[in-house]
């Protein structure tokens, strides 16, 4: 049974590399870019609530090069990821198809839905900078980071993260290939260090005084908030939403896609409009620390009192579409080097 080809949530699995399909009529099959402790709690409530048994292959990357090898023999029926850019990859590469439904159409804002209905944000996160709080209250762009004042106090991750290149790809869309260039190479030489470790280790940076200056997804600062390892290092800055005094701050999505060839294709809808109920939205918002996508659904006590802020308007598609020239930036100034 399909329990034997996947491994479900009693062993996690870290890979692609598990073979071939058999269906029952009582699961759904999900290839999934985000973490076990992340939606695990959402496919519980699923299964409870429909009897929907919820099989799940966890892995961080190698999904659009899976399913295009096992071509209509795929088992997988629901696409989970993080970044625009994937959702956009696994688009052109006709692995998804469209998903015809009154609730995710209804419910996901037009812009963060695609035209041709094959995939669907659930939640948004905002790039934050987070600073120290020896440098007090702050208001502060993306573009300051290329500031010579802060030469030597800022970290970061790779530049070949997704989350840097969609920054990067919207800083291309904003002010051309030329500024952008100019500002990756501002940026790097600011660099406390080379661009290493994920979020959460830049803010342990800026408590170990090696920087004063991090980027870093919005609901890291919750998860290190209320971790008793981690909560130092939060306690140590201020988040800080980017560029308010124009066009917002950097957004991007998770989001959610069926699989082109899905065999339990009723389980998966059910699936998907499951995700976007007022129920998973909200453990969205409280256990996630991510913004709900659906109207009505409010942040998390947490979230809610970093306050109000602006969201760059800028279509996610567009973002995608500036990947491949946001790279070669990336390349062009030695960023990771």
């Amino acid at each position: 049974m399909f329990k034997t080809l996947f491994i479900t949530f009693s062993a996690v699995a870290i890979s692609f590399l598990l073979p071939t399909k058999v269906y029952a009529a009582d699961e759904v099959n999900v290839y999934s870019y985000r973490q076990a402790n992340l939606v695990k709690p959402l496919f519980d409530v699923f299964t409870a609530q429909t009897g929907v048994k919820v099989n799940v292959v966890f892995a961080k990357k190698g999904m659009a090069e899976r399913l295009a090898r096992e071509g209509e023999h795929s088992p997988a029926d629901i696409l989970l990821t993080t970044d625009i850019s994937r959702l956009v990859e696994l688009q052109q590469k006709s692995l998804l198809q469209a998903v015809d439904s009154e609730l995710l159409q209804k419910h996901v804002p037009s812009h963060l839905q695609s035209a041709d209905n094959t995939w669907f944000a659930l939640t948004t996160r905002v790039r934050n900078i987070y600073s120290s709080k020896r440098l007090g209250e702050i208001s502060i762009s993306y573009e300051d980071l290329a500031d010579p004042k802060w030469q030597g106090r800022v970290c970061t991750r790779s530049g070949k993260h997704p989350y840097t290149i969609a920054l990067v790809a919207s800083m291309v869309a904003e002010h051309g290939e030329k500024k952008t260039l100019e500002w990756l190479q501002g940026f790097k030489a600011n660099l406390a260090r080379k661009p290493q470790g994920n979020d959460r280790g830049q803010v342990q940076a800026i408590h170990q005084n090696l920087c004063d200056l991090s980027l870093g997804n919005s609901y890291y600062f919750g998860k290190m908030l209320t971790s008793p390892t981690q909560k130092k290092w939060a306690d140590g800055v201020n988040i800080n939403f980017p560029n308010q005094q124009n066009r917002g701050a950097h957004i991007n999505i998770s989001g959610v896609a069926m699989a082109k060839y899905a065999p339990n294709r009723d389980n998966a809808l059910a699936l998907m409009e499951f995700l976007i109920s007022e129920k998973a939205q909200q453990m969205y918002a409280e256990t996630n620390m991510e913004y709900p996508v659906r109207k009505g659904v409010p942040s998390s006590d947490l979230v809610a009192s970093w306050g109000a802020y602006k969201a760059d308007d800028l279509p996610l598609v567009t973002i995608a579409q500036h990947r491949k020239t946001a790279i070669k930036l990336i390349d062009q100034a030695k960023f990771d080097l």
